[in-house]
């Protein structure tokens, strides 16, 4: 049985050697993917274009408008001095928000007054508004309390907080977001080219009539499935390690948790997903056919029910139950676990234990069609 899976393992490896575009597709491609999605995905914003409508027009004022321009947050674009341009401003994207400043407000600072400031945002993408208005929100409570600090101090009084908070931010402590999606991004990418990549291997066979030289051969399907699955398992893993050199030197992303508990997992799960492959490669009879089968089945259950973008916890109580259809549920965990996190096996022993069943369970499914499709 070792000799004819052996066997199997070195006839796809010669197949490989003999085809170079599919070789540079594996090894170049998900390095292009990571590099494009890593840069274009990101949830941080910066250089949010700025309106202000001052009609206070007073040291306070200015001082506020430069403490929120000294970031790398807000870029001032300019000044207005009529209410009516607001409207044109941000219908045509001039601004994503305008801060307005009344006539009185310096004088209600020190008169111990309320001074409203107002806040104009495009709330057309709810995201980018949410986080424009948490900005400047954090930005307006820090100049209020310096403000009260200083009025404090001129009459001989020490500011009183009765109740200050001080947030940490463990395994990300700057909030990068490039840190939580580029481990998502590595997944994303391996369930892809695992997937595509034997199927396209095994309809191939298909194509150029090989596949009834192996029907005829005293191999079983289950040791086909195996002999064709351990070359790309072994080519996926060297893929995994060129993606987290290139995370570490493009994006600084670290393994903070154990290395072998890392490459064993994702063992696991590439063994999942060359399974979904062999699935694909028994309804396709064309190569063109198997890829866009193996981009649909691999790309969208990954990217919306992994838990990449899109929180499981926050989901409806049966779309969580179909997020279990993709291994890349599971192995989305592990990595965020071991890389960012630095745990052991304690924390995400679970998801292993779902990860190898997904995976037997898949390969008895593709060996039964294999069988199947032999003897049809």
């Amino acid at each position: 049985m070792l000799n004819r899976i052996k066997a199997v393992a070195k006839k796809e490896v010669r197949q490989l050697k003999r085809d170079k575009r599919m070789l540079y597709v594996l090894f170049i491609f998900p390095v292009i993917l990571l590099v494009l999605f890593g840069y274009a995905i990101n949830f941080d914003i910066h250089h949010i274009k700025m309106v202000v409508y001052d009609q206070d027009k007073s040291i306070d004022s200015r001082n506020f408008i430069n403490t929120l321009t000294s970031s790398e947050y807000f870029d001032l674009v300019g000044y207005i001095n009529d209410e009516s341009k607001i409207k044109d401003i941000l219908d045509t994207k001039e601004a994503q928000c305008v801060i307005v400043f009344p006539q009185d407000m310096s004088r209600k600072l020190y008169s111990h007054q309320n001074a409203q400031i107002q806040i104009l945002i495009d709330g057309v993408d709810a995201n980018s508004a949410s986080l424009i208005s948490s900005y400047l929100t954090l930005a307006v409570a820090s100049y209020s309390q310096k403000i009260q600090s200083e009025i404090l101090a001129l009459n001989g009084r020490k500011s009183y907080i009765p109740i200050d908070i001080h947030p940490s931010f463990w395994f990300n402590p700057g909030l990068v977001s490039s840190f939580f999606l580029v481990p998502g991004l590595i997944v994303m990418i391996l369930i892809i080219t695992a997937v595509v990549s034997i199927s396209l291997s095994i309809v191939r066979e298909k194509e150029r009539g090989t596949v009834e030289q192996l029907n005829v051969s005293p191999l079983t399907s289950l040791e086909m499935l195996i002999g064709k699955t351990i070359p790309y398992v072994i080519i996926s893993l060297m893929i995994a390690t060129f993606i987290l050199v290139a995370g570490y030197i493009l994006f600084g992303i670290t393994i903070k948790g154990s290395i072998i508990l890392l490459f064993f997992s994702m063992l696991l799960f590439l063994f999942a997903s060359l399974n979904i492959g062999i699935i694909v490669s028994s309804i396709a009879d064309t190569q063109q056919v198997a890829f866009q089968i193996s981009t649909i089945v691999s790309m969208l259950p990954s990217m919306l029910f992994s838990g990449f973008v899109f929180p499981i916890e926050s989901m409806p109580k049966v779309v969580q139950y179909i997020t279990n259809i993709t291994p890349a549920k599971f192995f989305m965990i592990i990595i965020r676990d071991i890389l960012l996190k630095g745990v052991g096996i304690e924390a995400f022993w679970q998801q292993m234990v779902y990860l190898i069943i997904f995976s037997l369970v898949l390969l008895v499914i593709s060996a039964i069609i294999n069988k199947r499709a032999r003897t049809a």
